[in-house]
Parts: C-alpha cells; structure tokens; sequence
C-alpha cells in the first residue's frame, strides 16, 4: 500500500500529539481522513485517492472489499467526469449499507469470484468492477468504462455470472447494455461517448480505428471512425490525444500542422472529413447534421 499512516502508528514511534499537529501545520505531514495521515501529499486526484482508500481500509473492519467508482480508480479505469469523493466498500450481505463518513458502504451479494487483490488492496474484480459501475452511471460514461475494460482484457465470459447474480436488481439493464456494446478498439473517453452519441442519432455504426492508405499503398492516416460506404472519416478532438501524438522534439503546433496535412491528404483522396470536441457532445444533433451533410456531398 501507500504511505499511509494511523494515529496509532505515529504515537508508537514517539510522535506526540503537539508534534503531530505542528507537522500538519508545516505541511510536512497531511491529514488524509480522521485518524490518517500521510508523509506525501503529492500526485493527481487518482493518487490521492487510492491513499484515501488505504486510510479507510486501515480503519475498518475486515471483510470488505474496495468496490465500484473507488475499484475502478484502482484497475486504471477512466474516471475522467466520475472522480469519486468518498471511498466505495462492498461487503456481502442483502441488506444495511450506509453513506458517512467519507465512505459509501454497499451490502450486495458478492461472490468468491468477485474478489481480487491489486498491490495488497482488497477489490473487486474488473468484471465486477464494470458491472458495478456500469449499473451507476449514465450510459455514455458506462461505455467508456467498460471499453476501457474490454481494451485491458476483460470479456463477455467473465461479465456474464456477474450479470446473472444481478438479475433483477436496479440499473441492471443499463449495464447489459453497455456491456454489449463495448468495443476494445475506442482510445479515450471521448471516442467511446462519441459512439453512443452517434447510436443514439440513428447513424449507421463505423468502423473503428480505420487506415486510410493513398494510390501507392502508404499510409495517410488512422482515422477514428470511418463510414466507407459513404467515403466519410472522422475524428473526435480531445486535448489528450495530442499529447499523445507528440513524439520527442515535437511541439503541439507541431502536431497541429502535421493533422492539417493528413486532412488535406484524406480530402485529396475524396474523403469526407468530419471532427468535433468534447462540447460538441453536449448537441448530438450537430454532430449528425455534419456527418449527413458529409454522406450528401460524398454522394454527389
């Protein structure tokens, strides 16, 4: 686990409490939960978070599980707009549960296969993990967890017994739903919402991660979706991706200018180039009406 620390552990190694406290006060030390501290304080929000986790568990009882938004933080799942502000726990049973004290406790059936251990953390496992969040979140945000779960791995064999312990209980629907309609191939958060968006408006499904190659068999581009029948690329524009495509010596602008050729080498090759960004999924009709005007022109 982390550097977590309790009370206790501080006073049996001499640590009074004016000591304690005057380290919190020159930031040498950092209060994490009640009774919890930490030497490090540093990293992003899934690192503080994951020292909130080692906190609570080192403060509970035993038998319980790190489960749902909190798991998902552990198996690296995308919690890009669901970064949880309490620590999530399951235990087994069919009733009870509580939400204080910075934890959401949740009673629920869980089985010996729901279980897994990630650096000496108690927690479900991915496909529990998945089915647990996806039963919670709205559906575009379900999908994006559960292809970042297909991309690590995970499959239909172990989602399935999760699926049928569930039966019948709330939101399970919604994750059957996600669940089936995940695909390894999407890259980030925002290509998986985007494919939801475009179901939902009745677009035609494209293929995903399609190469475009030019007349002498070189390849002009990897577009995120492609709709050949209509001779429509497109490509959804978040910030991330290119800092991704940066390579060593590179500036963004350097990336810009380089995705503007490749457009302009897509468009000679009698593509239709579309793209949006993450506001543009605030108004699904926006993107359609581009890609059916990009069909039109395509057809003329």
């Amino acid at each position: 686990m982390s550097d977590v620390v309790i009370a206790r552990q501080l006073t049996d190694r001499g640590y009074g409490h004016d000591e304690i406290a005057r380290l919190i006060r020159g930031r040498e030390l950092t209060r994490i939960r009640r009774g919890a501290y930490a030497w490090d304080d540093s990293g992003n929000h899934r690192t503080r978070h994951r020292r909130l986790i080692d906190a609570t568990l080192r403060q509970s009882q035993a038998d319980l599980v790190v489960s749902h938004l909190s798991a998902a933080a552990l198996h690296g799942l995308p919690l890009y707009r669901d970064l949880p502000k309490v620590v999530h726990l399951s235990r087994a049973g069919r009733d009870g549960g509580y939400l204080r004290g910075g934890v959401h406790l949740h009673v629920v059936p869980l089985e010996a296969a729901d279980r897994t251990e990630i650096d000496g953390r108690p927690v479900t496992s991915l496909a529990r993990t998945v089915v647990d969040v996806a039963r919670m979140l709205p559906a575009r945000r379900a999908v994006a967890m559960a292809d970042a779960a297909w991309a690590a791995g995970l499959t239909d064999a172990a989602t399935e017994p999760v699926l049928h312990l569930f039966r019948g209980h709330p939101g399970i629907g919604r994750a059957r739903r996600a669940i089936a309609f995940a695909d390894a191939r999407s890259e980030s958060p925002g290509e998986s919402e985007s494919r939801v968006v475009l179901a939902d408006q009745g677009l035609p499904a494209p293929t995903l991660q399609y190469e475009v190659f030019d007349r002498a068999g070189e390849l002009v581009g990897r577009c995120d979706y492609a709709w050949e029948e209509h001779r429509t690329v497109a490509e959804f524009d978040g910030l991330i991706k290119y800092g991704r495509l940066l390579k060593p010596g590179e500036t963004s602008s350097d990336v810009i200018v380089a995705e503007k050729l490749r457009e302009d080498a897509l468009r000679d090759l009698g593509w239709q180039v579309v793209r949006w960004i993450w506001a543009d999924l605030a108004r699904p009709a926006v993107i359609a009406g581009r890609l059916h005007r990009a069909f039109a022109r395509a057809a003329r």
